[in-house]
């Protein structure tokens, strides 16, 4: 399986040697499911998107078998039609690498590449990918607004700016203006669990996506501005 990746020379080797826990259940993988990817898994969208996904870590089920970030679980159900709605996408998404779906003025970049176990990558692992999260919001010079699903994914893009995080609290729905003039805008991350309980809902994943387009066309703002949704 071939995948080229949207922003070439940012991303990790297949290989990557970095974390030998996320290595070792890497191999695990290889061994239970060799048609699968398993192995870094690359960014997904438009190089010249004005909006960035700021994603956690891949799936198992998901990106990690499939090579596309949300790709195949249910995570991605909702992130997908969600891009459609709001005609951040072209096709139809299908849980297939081979579906024809492409992104239009969106990308999706993951802070962590390699599948953690549990869901759960550890401040270490989170550092070790570090420097190429940071290296592809570096080559997207359109971006202005960039999404973060979950907490993981708000400390990494702070980090990456070179801001405070204790200045810049999570919060869903949260709005906050980095000091290279993008906007941050928080959502909790539209995992099954999450959506399943109650914490984020359709129609508050939506707001963020309006709150991003409102945005989009700004220069200027106050250093942080707090408004859930």
């Amino acid at each position: 399986m071939e995948i080229d990746s949207p922003l070439p020379g940012t991303e990790p080797p297949r290989d990557c040697p970095r974390c030998p826990r996320l290595v070792a259940l890497r191999r695990e993988c290889q061994t239970e499911h060799p048609d699968g990817w398993n192995a870094p898994v690359y960014a997904f969208g438009d190089p010249d998107a004005w909006l960035a996904f700021a994603g956690l870590a891949p799936g198992k089920h998901g990106a990690n078998r499939t090579g596309r970030p949300f790709t195949g679980d249910y995570a991605g159900d909702l992130l997908f039609a969600t891009l459609a709605e709001f005609g951040l996408s072209k096709g139809q998404y299908d849980a297939r690498i081979d579906d024809g779906l492409s992104l239009d003025g969106a990308i999706i970049v993951n802070s962590v590449k390699c599948l953690p176990p549990q869901n759960k990558p550890t401040p270490a692992e989170i550092a070790n990918c570090r420097p190429f999260f940071e290296k592809q919001l570096a080559a997207l010079s359109h971006v202005r607004v960039v999404i973060a699903l979950g907490r993981i994914a708000h400390d990494a893009v702070l980090r990456a700016a070179g801001v405070r995080l204790a200045a810049h609290p999570f919060g869903h729905g949260a709005v906050h203006w980095l000091a290279d003039g993008r906007r941050l805008v928080d959502s909790y991350h539209c995992s099954r669990y999450n959506t399943n309980t109650g914490l984020l809902t359709p129609a508050m994943f939506a707001d963020v996506f309006r709150t991003a387009i409102a945005l989009r066309d700004q220069t200027s703002g106050p250093n942080s501005s707090i408004s859930p949704r």
